[in-house]
């Protein structure tokens, strides 16, 4: 059984309070795009993980995809089979864009499906959460207004399918633990769940992102990057998540040519 999981986008981010358990409390509407990974299972022998295109650090058994294997396993052990795993990622990782919760929560999916195991939305949800904060939306994977951690989602009507999306992944990483430690949390500057009732083209004025400031002042190329897409027509245009992915919301048929002088992916959406 084959499955494609999608990246997804922050449109706005406020990162409201620090909790007792050492999680922050934030608000923002995810958006899921276009870009995809691909993961596939197949009966085997012995389960085992086999991992291509982009290169990921670490042990495989540290991926959120075995820990979703692992995770089910232990819940249902005589109704998941052992498995040949097949991870290609294309999705940038460190970048704000959910790749690897996004392949947690897709393996959960299709472990449900393969498995027939019948879980619910929300069951499913709630073994995501166990693999991180950003893996329950990919459960839903339509547009939503996420707080608390991010588990605790709205649906929010959101279209931008008559827009063109680019999103530009430059070789930086910034580590999502030291972007939170240069926040200091506070209210909300905008209502989120009401941002499909605001033109796009007043985004700009109204929604940010709370890791921008902190991030463009370590990196500063990624402001740069930023003032191109609006220089070059750009309606709205932000970084995702705590970064450095910057993308750009243009008029459909357009995009910018970004000159950052560093390593960089552009992948341009209709």
């Amino acid at each position: 059984m084959l499955s494609f999981p999608n990246c997804k986008i922050n449109l706005g981010l406020y990162i409201t309070r620090r909790r007792e358990d050492n999680y922050h409390d934030l608000e923002t509407v995810f958006y899921s795009l276009p870009l995809h990974d691909a993961l596939e299972v197949v009966p085997a022998a012995k389960t085992q993980l086999h991992m291509s295109g982009l290169a990921i650090a670490g042990n495989d058994h540290d991926n959120l995809v075995w820990k979703a294997y692992e995770l089910l396993n232990s819940a249902y052990p005589d109704k998941i089979p052992l498995l040949d795993i097949y991870l290609h990622k294309t999705i940038p990782m460190g970048a704000g864009l959910g790749g690897g919760s996004a392949d947690g929560a897709y393996m959960l999916r299709l472990l449900n499906d393969y498995c027939n195991l019948g879980l619910t939305t929300q069951q499913l949800i709630s073994y995501a959460l166990q693999l991180g904060s950003d893996c329950p939306f990919f459960i839903k994977n339509t547009p939503q207004f996420a707080t608390g951690r991010g588990e605790i989602m709205t649906d929010i009507p959101l279209n931008l399918s008559s827009y063109s999306i680019q999103l530009i992944c430059p070789q930086v990483h910034v580590s999502t633990a030291k972007a939170f430690s240069m926040i200091t949390p506070r209210p909300a500057a905008f209502d989120l769940r009401t941002l499909g009732d605001l033109p796009i083209e007043q985004w700009k004025t109204y929604i940010s992102n709370d890791f921008e400031t902190p991030v463009f002042n370590q990196y500063p190329v990624l402001a740069t990057i930023k003032q191109q897409l609006y220089d070059q027509g750009a309606l709205y245009a932000a970084m995702s998540g705590s970064g450095s992915s910057i993308f750009g919301i243009f008029p459909k048929a357009h995009k910018a040519l970004i000159k950052a002088g560093i390593a960089l992916e552009s992948f341009y959406m209709e």
